[in-house]
């Protein structure tokens, strides 16, 4: 399953969230960006199960990390 995630950022915090993400499994591509949103994720995960802890126990675990959206692709 795959899913795009895009998140807001405290101050000074994109790149940080960032790098962060990258190292978690399953993520693909983890980009600070300019504008907002302020990171984009794409992750790939075996279920709605795993793209579950990765996202609520994982990434809104991280300090700094906002606003979280999640849209889970169809093809």
């Amino acid at each position: 399953m795959r899913a795009y995630v895009v998140m807001t950022a405290g101050p000074g915090k994109a790149r940080e969230i960032a790098r962060a993400v990258a190292a978690l499994p399953g993520v693909k591509m983890s980009n600070a960006c300019w504008g907002s949103p302020d990171v984009f994720v794409v992750v790939e995960v075996a279920d709605q199960k795993d793209l579950n802890k990765l996202i609520m126990d994982k990434i809104q675990s991280i300090e700094g990390v906002g606003r979280t959206e999640t849209h889970i692709a169809v093809e």
